[in-house]
C-alpha cells in the first residue's frame, strides 16, 4: 500500500492511464483482426481502402507508446506484402 501523498496520486493516475492505455490496445488490435479476416476471405479492395486506416492506427498506438513505432512499421510492412500478393 501507498504511504505518501505523492504515490497515491500516482496509484490513482495509474489506474486511469491503463484504462486509456487498454482501450488503444484493444482499437489497433480490432483493426489487425479486421485486415486479417480481408486477407483470408482475400478481399483485395476492401484491404486496399482499409491500410490507411489501420496506418493511422498503427501510428497513433505507437506514438502514445503503447506498441513500439518499429512493431507497427513491421505490422504495417507484413500486411502490405500479403496485400500484394493476392490476386
Amino acid at each position: 500500500m501507498a504511504n505518501t501523498k505523492s504515490a497515491i496520486k500516482r496509484i490513482r493516475r495509474i489506474s486511469r492511464q491503463s484504462v486509456v492505455n487498454k482501450t488503444r490496445k484493444s482499437r489497433y488490435k480490432n483493426a489487425l483482426k479486421k485486415m486479417n479476416s480481408l486477407l483470408i476471405l482475400k478481399k483485395k479492395k476492401e484491404a486496399l481502402a482499409f491500410l490507411p486506416k489501420l496506418n493511422s492506427e498503427l501510428m497513433k498506438v505507437a506514438k502514445t507508446g503503447v506498441i513500439k513505432k518499429k512493431n507497427a512499421s513491421r505490422n504495417i510492412s507484413r500486411v502490405t506484402r500479403k496485400i500484394n500478393a493476392l490476386k
